[in-house]
Formats: C-alpha cells, sequence, structure tokens
C-alpha cells in the first residue's frame, strides 16, 4: 500500500490515540527502607586505604557556643545544612601490605541506633576484624573508641596491639579528672575505660612517633589532652587523618575559631586546627576527618578569610 498523506495522518493518528491511553504497572518495587554498608577505597603510594562509616549523628549549632549565630546560620544555609547538623562518623583502615591498622572504632551501641556501624562497613569491605594488627586511636570519646569492645565486653579485635597516646590514657584513667567532671561527663570516663580494658596487656602508650613503618602519630592536642593524628607516607603520597581536628565543615574551615563544646582546651583546641589547616593547605596534603562527610577525604586551601575544604573525587578504580 502506498504511504500517501492521508494514510500517514490516520496511522500518526492512531498512535498517539494508542500512547494516550494509561500506563499500567506490572508490579510495584517495594520500598527497601535501608542503606548500604559504607566504606570507599583508595591508594596513598602503595597502601590501600579504606574509609568506614559507623553511622551519623547531630550536632546542634549551640554547641559552637562562641560563634556568632547569625554568621553561623549564613555558613549553614550557604552549605545547605540545617541548624540540627547531620554528621558523619568515620573510621580508616591502612593495610601496608605488612599489617593492617584501624584508625578509631566508631560508636558500637554506645550513642543510638544511627550508628555502631562498622562491624557491617567492615565486613562489605572483605577487612576482618581478627586481622587487624594495630588499632590506633585518635582519643578515647564514646565515637572513636567504644567500638573496640563487643556488646559482651570483649575485645573486638581480638589480635590488635592498642596503639594511644600517653597523655589521652592517663587523662580518662585519672580519678581526679573524673571527679572535677560535670555529671554528664562522668560516663564518659567510664566508657573510654571499659573500652581499653580488654587490651591492657598490649597496650602502648605513646608520645608520637612510628605507629608502623609508614605511619607516624603527630600530637594535636586541645579537642582532648592527648588527641593524636596519623600521618601516612609512601613514596611521594601522603595522607593525614587528622580525628577531630573539624567537627563541621561548614563552620569551622571558614571560621577556624569557632571552638566546639566538647573541646576540652578550647584555646588549645582552636591554636592546633589553625595550625594544622595552614600547614595542609600549605603541603596539599589529602587530610581524612572522623566528622567530615563520608568518605571524609578531600585538601585544604586558603580562603579570603579562613580556609576552604574541597573534597577527593570519587574514582570507581583505585
Amino acid at each position: 500500500m502506498a504511504l500517501d498523506r492521508r494514510s500517514f495522518l490516520q496511522i500518526s493518528a492512531a498512535a498517539l490515540g494508542a500512547a494516550a491511553l494509561p500506563f499500567t504497572a506490572a508490579a510495584k518495587a517495594p520500598l527497601l527502607g535501608s542503606q548500604a554498608p559504607a566504606y570507599y577505597r583508595f591508594m596513598i603510594g602503595s597502601f590501600e586505604v579504606t574509609a568506614l562509616n559507623d553511622g551519623a549523628l547531630e550536632i546542634d549549632l549551640s554547641l559552637y557556643d562562641k560563634a556568632d549565630p547569625a554568621q553561623a546560620q549564613a555558613l549553614l544555609r550557604a552549605s545547605h545544612r540545617p541548624p540540627k547538623i547531620p554528621t558523619a562518623v568515620n573510621a580508616y583502615a591502612v593495610n601496608t601490605g605488612n599489617a593492617l591498622i584501624l584508625v578509631d572504632t566508631g560508636t558500637a551501641s554506645a550513642m543510638g541506633p544511627g550508628l555502631g556501624k562498622l562491624p557491617r562497613a567492615l565486613a562489605a569491605a572483605s577487612l576482618d576484624p581478627a586481622n587487624v594488627d594495630i588499632v590506633f586511636l585518635t582519643h578515647m570519646h564514646p565515637d572513636h573508641a567504644n567500638g573496640l569492645i563487643d556488646a559482651a565486653g570483649n575485645a573486638a579485635f581480638p589480635n590488635a596491639e592498642l596503639v594511644v597516646a600517653d597523655q589521652e590514657y592517663a587523662f580518662w584513667h585519672d580519678d581526679a579528672a573524673m571527679n572535677q567532671a560535670p555529671g554528664d561527663f562522668k560516663p564518659f570516663f567510664l566508657g573510654a575505660r571499659n573500652a581499653v580494658k580488654p587490651y591492657a596487656s598490649r597496650t602502648r602508650q605513646i608520645r608520637g612517633g612510628e605507629v608502623a613503618p609508614g605511619l607516624t602519630a603527630v600530637p594535636a592536642h586541645g579537642h582532648t589532652p592527648g588527641h593524636s593524628m596519623l600521618r601516612v607516607s609512601s613514596g611521594h603520597a601522603g595522607l593525614l587523618i587528622w580525628g577531630d581536628l573539624v567537627h563541621t565543615a561548614a563552620l569551622q574551615f571558614a571560621r577556624p575559631e569557632w571552638a566546639f563544646a566538647f573541646d576540652a582546651d578550647p584555646a588549645q583546641a582552636i591554636a592546633t586546627r589553625r595550625a594544622v589547616l595552614d600547614q595542609a593547605a600549605s603541603d596539599r596534603v589529602m587530610v581524612a576527618g572522623m566528622h567530615l562527610d563520608f568518605p571524609g577525604i578531600g585538601h585544604v586551601s586558603r580562603a579570603q578569610s579562613g580556609y576552604e575544604y574541597h573534597p577527593a573525587f570519587w574514582s570507581p578504580t583505585l
């Protein structure tokens, strides 16, 4: 049949009429209601680093009690963050080829159902807790140390040596400091003691220096008396895992002088943050933070006022 103008218009009209009929789905896909375990691997020289997420908590803007409220709210709005600031809790595993080092351990069951997901992340990343050689603690707050033990109080990393700054260990075991602490802060002392107790016979207390070949502890006091960072070096590549140097990226890069309510020594914490941010910007070293948006890795640059944070590119390959 010849396709003339009239037959073409008839066929087109029929097709349009069919397209206008309502589409009926064969089945409804159920909502899954859960997030996948979060891990992300990347290389620092010949070392394989895995970022691990323990979950998230909310930080209230009031915890920055010296911040100018109008400026703080403007910075949060510019970063699309609400006043109840969603905040990641991260840990990092470094495989040097000769040793597997875990940096911080998350919260376990200490801080609610939105956290305590590190064991799932480790399993998803094919990292067996029994294969961890060293656990390095940046400090002993519950969102960093409580994952050292399981629900029964046993060591979650049965073959690991625990490495922690001697000032940090001493502070949390100081009865006088605990007795002088506010009532709602005393459980932090008890939790820290319980977390490290199963590791008593295999704890190495240090004051900076080598943790393992290529990994160096760097004092970064202020947030806690022994707060420490871990510098990872392999070949010409480097990574600075800085623990709690920054709690809220939207605020403390621009305004590093805004201390956080849980800083033990706010003035020292501010001085440390300024010094480390400036050094990271000068050296162009990659940084990793326990409370930066997962996977919590990126770079720092100087800005007209304060500093800026630039998240690293999420690479699909190593």
